[in-house]
């Protein structure tokens, strides 16, 4: 009997123990996915200043540059895309969408030496380097949250109670575009 006892209060203490852990790790892993939504906001609210400031940049800019309807288009169906867009994934993309629109508009730029001495444009542009500055922090906050959440789902025995309670990886990084890697040729 008294082994019988022994033996019980020894599974009831591991039970316990396991129970407690599990506890602990569902805790941290619902805190993780919950810190990966804030920080994807705080990414979101950064894209929304972007977005909110383009109309303006694309209307100073259109006073210069007429010719250039199809480069206003593009960054005017890209904006349109972002504003549009609901998911991560979806935001995501069309950030990269709208980024890539905005290049070739500060390419048009260049051409336009009156319009880089635009008061007004000037001023849109700082705003506009600002911005991208702070979504370039909030993105690396939001990639730093998403890869510990990773990471903690897939450690032992992290990985057993994530399975059990349906916590799974996330993939919606921000990555940055292939040509973005290559080196610009400069020449003198």
């Amino acid at each position: 009997m008294k082994v019988a006892a022994v033996v019980g209060i020894a599974l009831l203490a591991v039970a316990l123990i396991a129970g407690l852990s599990m506890k602990g790790i569902y805790n941290e892993l619902v805190t993780q996915r919950e810190a990966i939504t804030a920080q994807w906001q705080q990414v979101d609210v950064a894209i929304q200043r972007r977005a909110d400031l383009i109309p303006n940049l694309v209307e100073t800019v259109k006073g210069f540059a007429k010719q250039e309807l199809q480069v206003m288009q593009a960054v005017t169906s890209a904006r349109a895309a972002l504003l549009a867009a609901r998911t991560p994934r979806e935001r995501i993309a069309a950030n990269q969408e709208l980024d890539a629109a905005i290049g070739r508009l500060l390419v048009v730029v260049e051409n336009y030496p009156q319009l880089k001495s635009n008061e007004n444009f000037l001023r849109l542009q700082d705003e506009l380097a600002g911005t991208e500055n702070r979504i370039a922090v909030e993105r690396r906050k939001y990639n730093e949250a998403v890869q510990k959440y990773n990471t903690t789902i897939a450690l032992f025995p992290n990985n057993l109670v994530a399975s059990v309670f349906g916590f799974t990886r996330n993939d919606d990084y921000f990555r940055a575009e292939p040509a973005a890697r290559t080196v610009p040729k400069v020449a003198f």
